[in-house]
This record gives C-alpha cells, sequence and structure tokens, in this order.
C-alpha cells in the first residue's frame, strides 16, 4: 500500500500495488481448491447449476430470503461455509445495460473485499463477464492513498478461471491501472500534488512508457503569449504552472507504414487546487478542489492506456498544470487578456480559470490540425446540476461525433448526455470591450457557454469536450466502488477504438 510522505517520490504506473494473477481454464469448480474470498458468476438459469460449491446451502438461503435463483442476477449474496470461507453468488444478465451489469458486479465483489483480503479467486464461463469481473476485482482492490495509521490492505493475489487466455487479460489491466491512476493522482492532498511534484510525477510516466515530453513553463508561455493561461498562473507565488506535452507515437511495422496513423489530441485540464480567485469560494464549495485536477489525470492515463495496448493511433496529451490561487498578483474581474491565439478575453468572473487554461491548451493543441480533439475537464457547476454525478456531459463539433460518443458510453458504461452547442447561445458572451467575454454572472447554461468558449480555440477540428460531472459519485459508480471514479478512461478507449474502426 502506498502511504503518503511529506515529499513523496514520483511512481511510474508500473510500480503501484496491483495483484499478481493467475489464469486458469475453465473447469468444473471445487470451492475447496480456492482461496477464502471467492465470487462465482453464473449464467442465465432458472435453477442453480447441480455442480455449484455449497449448493444446498445457497438454496436454503434463498428460501429464507423468499428469492428466486433468477433474481441473484439484481441482487448478489455471499454466504460463509463452515470452515470460514465466504462466497459471493451472482447470476449473468445479458438483458441488463453495460453500467447495470457493472454495478451488479461491483456490488458482488464488495461484499468480499469489505473483508479486505488478500486473495480473491473470481469464476465466470463467460468471456465478457470474466473481463468485466477481472477489471472490476482490480479497480476495488487498489487502496486509494491515505495517511492513516492502519491503511488498506491491498489484494495482492488473484485465481482468475474463465475462459480467457493471457493475452486476454492485458486490455483489462491496462485499463484496470489506468483507472487506477487517475483515481490516485485526484486523491492525492493538495500539498502532496501541486504543480511541480505533478509535473516531476509525469516526467517519470513518459520514461517509464516511452513517451516523448515537452514542457512549457511559465516563462516559456508569457513569452508565447499564452495569456489565457498566464492569467490564472499568475495568482500563484511559485511559478510551477505548465501546459506539458506528452506523445505516443506506436511501434507500427513496416508493412503498415503506407497507411498514415490517425491523431488524436487529448486535453486535460489540471487546475491542482481552485480557490476561486478573487471571487472566493465560501469553505462549503472549496472543500474537494484539489480534484479539479482530475480531467488532466484522465487524459494522461488514457495515454498511457492506449501506450501500454499498443493502439494504431498517435496520441498528443496536453496537460494544462496549475494552481487559482488568490493573491495581489491574482487575475481580477474585469481585466481584459489576450488569449495566444490573439482573442481577447474580458474577465467576469475569476472562478471560470479552467476555460482560461484550456483555451491556450487547446491552440496548442491543435496548431498540428489532428483528426480528432477530446478534451476532459471537470470545468462547470451547471454541468453537476443538469445531470448530478452518474452521467457526464458531452458537447461535439458534429452529430456523428455525438452519437459515437453516446455510443461509447453505452458500451463502456461510462455513461454520457449530448448537450447542444447552438450558436444562438454564444449572444450571451458577446461583450462591449473583447472579442469575448469568458463567462457571464448569471450562470445560466453556464455549461454551454462554456463549451461554446472553448469552441473558439479548436480550430474547427472535429472536437469532443467532456464536463466530467460523474468524476465524483457518493458510493460509487458502475464498476468502481470509490467515491473518485475514474469515469472517462474506459469511455474514452471504447470511443478510440471505435473511431479507428470508422
Amino acid at each position: 500500500m502506498f502511504q503518503l510522505k511529506r515529499n513523496p517520490l514520483p511512481r511510474c504506473i508500473k510500480d503501484m500495488t496491483f495483484p499478481h494473477i493467475d489464469a486458469h481454464p475453465i473447469r468444473n469448480f471445487s470451492a475447496s481448491e480456492a482461496a477464502g474470498h471467492v465470487l462465482i458468476v453464473i449464467s442465465e438459469n432458472a435453477d442453480l447449476p447441480s455442480g455449484l460449491p455449497a449448493r444446498a446451502q445457497w438454496l436454503a438461503v434463498l428460501k429464507r430470503k423468499d428469492m428466486k435463483p433468477a433474481e441473484l442476477a439484481k441482487t448478489p449474496l455471499a454466504i460463509d461455509l463452515p470452515d470460514g470461507r465466504r462466497l459471493a453468488l451472482l447470476m449473468s444478465d445479458a438483458t441488463l445495460s453495460r453500467f447495470e451489469q457493472l454495478t451488479r458486479l461491483r456490488q458482488a465483489m464488495m461484499l468480499l473485499l469489505e473483508e479486505s483480503p488478500k486473495t480473491l479467486t473470481l469464476w465466470a464461463t463467460d468471456a465478457d463477464v470474466s473481463r468485466d469481473l477481472l477489471f472490476t476485482a482490480l479497480v476495488n482492490g487498489f487502496p486509494l492513498p491515505v495517511r492513516k495509521k492502519k491503511p488498506a490492505v491491498a489484494l495482492a493475489k488473484i485465481e482468475l478461471f474463465s475462459p480467457l487466455k493471457t493475452a486476454d487479460l492485458n486490455p483489462v489491466i491496462a485499463l484496470a491501472k489506468a483507472n487506477n491512476l487517475a483515481r490516485e493522482l485526484t486523491a492525492l492532498a493538495p500539498n502532496e500534488l501541486t504543480p511541480a511534484t505533478y509535473c516531476q510525477r509525469i516526467r517519470h510516466l513518459a520514461k517509464e512508457y516511452g513517451l516523448g515530453i515537452e514542457e512549457y513553463d511559465l516563462k516559456q508561455l508569457k513569452k508565447m503569449g499564452a495569456g489565457a493561461f498566464c492569467a490564472v498562473a499568475q495568482g500563484s507565488h511559485e511559478d510551477d504552472a505548465a501546459i506539458v506535452h506528452l506523445s505516443y507515437r506506436p511501434a507500427v511495422p513496416a508493412h503498415k507504414t503506407r497507411k498514415k496513423l490517425k491523431n488524436v489530441a487529448l486535453v486535460g485540464k489540471g487546475i491542482c487546487f481552485d480557490t476561486g480567485g478573487h471571487n472566493l469560494k465560501p469553505a462549503r464549495y472549496m472543500a474537494g478542489m484539489h480534484k479539479d485536477m482530475n480531467g488532466s489525470a484522465v487524459a494522461l492515463a488514457l495515454t498511457l492506456a492506449a501506450a501500454e495496448m499498443q493502439l494504431p493511433v498517435t496520441i498528443d496529451c496536453w496537460l494544462a498544470i496549475a494552481h487559482n490561487h488568490i493573491s495581489s498578483t491574482a487575475y481580477k474581474q474585469n481585466d481584459i487578456i489576450t488569449a495566444l491565439d490573439g482573442t481577447t478575453i474580458e474577465i467576469m468572473h475569476t472562478d471560470a480559470e479552467g476555460r482560461m487554461v484550456l483555451a491556450d491548451t487547446l491552440t496548442l493543441a491543435t496548431r498540428s490540425k489532428p483528426d480528432l480533439v477530446i478534451d476532459f475537464a471537470t470545468l462547470t457547476g451547471s454541468m453537476h446540476v443538469a445531470v448530478g454525478t452518474r452521467y457526464s456531459g458531452i458537447f461535439a463539433s458534429t452529430l456523428p461525433l455525438a452519437d459515437l460518443a453516446v455510443g461509447a458510453g453505452t458500451a463502456s458504461g461510462e455513461r454520457v448526455c449530448v448537450f447542444p452547442l447552438a450558436d444562438d447561445y454564444a449572444t450571451a458572451l458577446e461583450s462591449k470591450v473583447a472579442d469575448i467575454k469568458q463567462c457571464t454572472l448569471d450562470g445560466e447554461a453556464d455549461h454551454i457557454l462554456a463549451a461554446l468558449f472553448l469552441q473558439r480555440f479548436t480550430n474547427k477540428r472535429a472536437w469532443l469536450h467532456v464536463d466530467l460531472s460523474a468524476s465524483s459519485c457518493t458510493g460509487g459508480l458502475g464498476a468502481v466502488a470509490t467515491d473518485l471514479t475514474g469515469f472517462g478512461v474506459a469511455w474514452g478507449a471504447m470511443l478510440l477504438a471505435q473511431w479507428l474502426e470508422q
């Protein structure tokens, strides 16, 4: 288990606490050969299979609860055997949505993981269920960083009985590692994850994965004219803000080099702490603002997952890393800022800093004319009001791209809802003294206005904006049991796969 220290050393994703996985071919299961904690997923059936371990005890429990076996698809159960072992049972149901299936797997998994076992045995006859079962175990067996004297025990070993071969596990493991990384970075306390230590961590990850890296520090950004980013960063007494550019270039066999690989730009908001600036947040809303860098963590983790899975696409990942602090040098209302592309911006509210740092970062990201741009950000409270924390909102530059995004949400179990990019909304951002207002003060439809603001800086590229309202959901979401969900990693991987197929 990773315990925080005053000055934690950067860790690479492969150094994270991660269980050893033994994959076994599916066969008639015997509970006597299993570890102390076992999760069995049985196929859809009207009755319990004859070879089910402790079948008589399961039938007795179902009778006591007045349940039919088919109800195990919605309500997983656990029993304790006389020898001290704990078994959990779930029935698969192909009629459920992917989100519902992952939710049931998480509920069943937590019947076992709540006891913090070191070893876990998983058994399923369906390949797709087996993948989801393993993913659910890997993300929930990973303790997030804390400073407690007795931290949670990490899952050390998984015995997997399934139709999957070892090679089939690699994409699942890569996605689980990426989700864990996104949640771990987001969970780090603000005195631990500063822009400086964040950039240091990213350097180590880039080296680990063989990624190209380029850092634009504050001095360089000022010289370049990135006024929107620098306006936010200038409130911090430390000049540690930066835009970090990572590049992934897959190794392509010689016979395939004739076909040019598509290029994707991933952009992430990385505000390591957001006070709101001069428009200071009240305590209730400032609590948790160390998580305002979640968009950058998702973009970073998705890039590393793509590299580990060797996706046939080139990726440029752009991370806007800064603080939004209050000081005598912080930007203020009615300032007029000139962005990197020359757009002048009238500042209306200093707590709308995310769209400011993203504006210049999107300008940089689109200069090479990528085939697709996706930005991730915990951008607006307005999106939380619109959809709560169980969906994230998306905006798309075209209707086919919006359809693709929704389909990826359905297929991955990370659900998204499309919002309009209607031009008539943009009249609210008209300024009498600059090219555009940063936002309005009435807050109406701010999630839409923020997206319209960002679109100005996308160089008319194919673009998706993800407002991560589901980055944190009390009680967990889908496969993930922690409040921090890592939302966006699985969605992004699914979207890239489907987009490449097209």
